[in-house]
C-alpha cells in the first residue's frame, strides 16, 4: 500500500471515530483530505471506485453501517468523489419563544 493510501485510511479513521462519538470534525481537516484524495486519483495510485470503498470500510467500522446506509444508495450524487459525507450530528434546537 501506498504511504498516501496509508495516510488517506488513518485520517479517514480519525475523523468517523470523532464522529461518531459525538464530536465534530473541522472543515479544514476535510478539505485537505479530500484533497489528498484527488492527488491519489489523478497520480494513478488508486482509483475514486478504490478510494471510495475504502472510506466505506472506515466508515463502517466507526458508524456500524456503511456510507451508503446512512445516506442512501446514490450518496455519491450529492457527495462526488472527492467529497467525504463527515458531518457532525444536529445539534437540538428547542423555540426560544412561543411563536
Amino acid at each position: 500500500m501506498h504511504v498516501l493510501e496509508t495516510e488517506l485510511e488513518q485520517r479517514w479513521q480519525r475523523m468517523f471515530t470523532d464522529l461518531a462519538s459525538g464530536d465534530d470534525v473541522p472543515p479544514g481537516q476535510r478539505l485537505r483530505t479530500e484533497g489528498m484524495m484527488e492527488a491519489a486519483a489523478l497520480l494513478g495510485i488508486a482509483t475514486p471506485a478504490a478510494l471510495v470503498e475504502s472510506m466505506d470500510r472506515c466508515y463502517r467500522a466507526a458508524f456500524g453501517r456503511g456510507i451508503g446506509d446512512e445516506f442512501g444508495a446514490d450518496w455519491q450524487e450529492f457527495f462526488p468523489f472527492p467529497q467525504i459525507p463527515a458531518m457532525a450530528r444536529r445539534a437540538p434546537v428547542y423555540p426560544s419563544t412561543r411563536d
